[in-house]
């Protein structure tokens, strides 16, 4: 597979959901040191997010990783040279965002990690955080939110955004419940 299919296949990937796997946290911390090494000084902190984020959470095998800006100025700076060390998005959905830069990268027809460009600190960086700690500390919440994500996968296998959406009214539930 030459790397187009290989990023054709990446992009239209179906939704699934595996296991926890233990090198998650290791995969977040090997991009984490590469892109502090690559891009010195432009990222105030870098976090793991998502479900990968959380032990013992079954999850898309995709390493989403959370790394905060000073502005957003300074993200759109660093999309093409992103680009250039093994990322790649779309400009069209990245126009249609508010506050945040999205980018992945893949690997043999699959995709591997989600990088978010948000400002330090602002409320895009603090709730996602949020409900990542949200995750990690209320196993209860946990365990009804894989529940969730294997329903919305069955449903909406070939559709992520869809998949996306559908996890929005729980997120938004759960950090409220939390506050």
């Amino acid at each position: 597979m030459d790397e187009e299919e290989s990023l054709n296949r990446a992009i239209y990937e179906e939704v699934a959901i595996f296991p926890y796997d233990e090198s998650w946290p290791l995969l977040f911390e090997e991009e984490r040191d590469r892109l502090l090494h690559l891009f010195p000084g432009s990222f105030l902190a870098i976090e793991h997010i998502g479900s990968t984020a959380v032990p013992g959470l079954s999850a898309k095998p995709i390493i989403d990783i959370l790394a905060g800006v000073d502005a957003m100025p300074r993200a759109d700076a660093l999309m093409e040279p992103l680009c250039q060390a093994k990322y790649t998005t779309s400009m069209e959905f990245n126009a249609s965002l508010a506050g945040r830069r999205w980018l992945m990268r893949w690997a043999e027809g699959r995709r591997t990690h989600h990088l978010h460009l948000v400002v330090y600190g602002s409320k895009e960086w603090q709730q996602r955080l949020a409900f990542r700690d949200r995750l990690r500390t209320n196993a209860e919440i946990a365990v009804h939110y894989e529940q969730n994500k294997r329903v919305w996968a069955a449903e909406f296998r070939s559709d992520r955004e869809a998949y996306t959406a559908a996890k929005g009214d729980f997120i938004r539930e759960a950090l409220r419940s939390a506050t």
